[in-house]
Formats: structure tokens, sequence, C-alpha cells
């Protein structure tokens, strides 16, 4: 009986070594510093590189359909002047058609229709920005009288966010590396990051115009100043300190 207790105490112990050594090869991670959690902002600031202008025709008339037809018409030229302005057919986009009644008002009586509106309105994008005031004006030569404003951008966005972006990064170390060597510390590692947004605003000039011709001897240019466009990025980022 008693080599046989023996024994099971033997094999007990051969199924407890190998458990034993496991638990002696594990690597216990050293503990975490100090964690710092920074948001910083990035800057780039470039002059536009594009236009898009918002532009139509506004016509009257005691029908609707001769209001639709004069406007038809004088849209017809104004979409021609844009191509042979240089703006490509890709970049005019219809954004408005609209016809709606003009009404007087009457005394104890249902208002009066006394004639029609009809409007239509385009978007052209100016890819190459010197030329815009030249566009607006060949736009409003041909027959348009409503120019609703001017948006100035990049062509490449990306290219001026990624140098916002740049810049929030330096400036997220450049902070973590002061906090660090007030509280007499260094900075060990970066542990997270996140993009916590980045936007390229768009600078939007507002032109109204009334006038529907130019005289024949009016040859000023419209003037356009583009600027420049601030482009903002955010990052957060996690420093360890130690």
């Amino acid at each position: 009986m008693r080599w046989i207790s023996l024994a099971a105490i033997a094999a007990l112990a051969l199924l407890i070594a190998p458990a034993t050594a496991q638990q002696s090869e594990q690597v216990v991670e050293p503990a975490r510093g100090a964690v710092l959690n920074i948001t910083a902002s990035g800057l780039s600031t470039a002059a536009p590189d594009m236009a898009t202008v918002s532009l139509g025709v506004a016509t009257q008339g005691t029908t609707a359909a001769e209001a639709v037809s004069e406007n038809a018409l004088r849209m017809t030229a104004l979409l021609r002047a844009l191509r042979q302005s240089g703006v490509a057919e890709r970049d005019i986009q219809t954004t408005n058609v609209r016809v709606s009644p003009r009404y007087r008002p009457r005394q104890n009586l249902e208002p009066l229709i006394i004639g029609y509106d009809a409007n239509n309105s385009v978007r052209a994008e100016v890819r190459d920005i010197n030329q815009t005031g030249r566009v607006v004006d060949a736009a409003v030569a041909a027959g348009g009288n409503t120019v609703q404003g001017i948006v100035f951008s990049h062509q490449d966005p990306e290219a001026q966010l990624n140098l916002a972006r740049r810049d929030a990064m330096r400036m997220a170390r450049a902070r973590a590396d002061l906090y660090a060597e007030a509280a007499g510390l260094r900075v060990r590692r970066i542990i997270s990051i996140s993009e916590a947004g980045a936007f390229a605003p768009t600078f939007n000039e507002e032109i109204v115009l009334t006038a529907t011709r130019r005289s024949a001897d009016y040859q000023a240019i419209t003037p356009i100043a583009a600027g420049d466009l601030e482009i903002r990025a955010n990052v957060s980022v996690s420093f360890e300190l130690r």
C-alpha cells in the first residue's frame, strides 16, 4: 500500500511541474508611466487656386410661357459664354430652375396674378482663378443678371489638410515635451493618435448684379480678390511620460 501511495505522489508532482515552469516563464510588463493627453490644432495658410461662381438669369413675362421662353434664350447664351471663357462642360451644373406667379394684392379680394417670374441658375467652377472676373463679365454680357456669390477653394484640399495635420502633430509633441520637462519627466512613447477633426473652409464673397447687359464702351474687368484660406486640423495624442 505504501508503494502505491508513493507512485501516486510522483505522478502528481509530474503534473504540477509544467504549470510551475510556465508560470516562472511569464514576462511581467513594467508599470506604465504617467499618461498625458494632448489635443492640438494645426494650421495651413495658402491662396486658393479655384473659384466656384453661382450665376444665372431672371426674367419676367405676362404668361409663364413668355417668361420661360425669354429665360431659355438668355440662359443658352450664358452657357455658351461660360464655355467660350474656358469653363469645362463638367464644371457647369444647373442648381435651380423656378417659375412662379407674380401677384398684386387687392383689398378684400384674392391677390391678382399680374405676371410670372422665371429663374435659372448654374454653378460654374473656374479652375484658372485669375480668369474669374472675365468669366463673370462674359456671363453678364451674354444676358446673365444674377450673380449670387463666389466661393474660393483648393483643387487639392487634401494636400493642404496634410500640411495642417503635420503642424498639429508638431504642436502636440512640443506641448508634451513642455509638460514633461515641467514635471521632471521625459516623453517615452506615443500611446495613441486620433484625428479630432480636419476641415478646409471655403471663402464666400457675395456679388449682386442688377444690370442685364453692359454698355458697348465698358471695358473694365470685374475685380476679384481671392485672399488666403486658412485650413485647420485637430489631433488628440496620448503620450507616456517617465
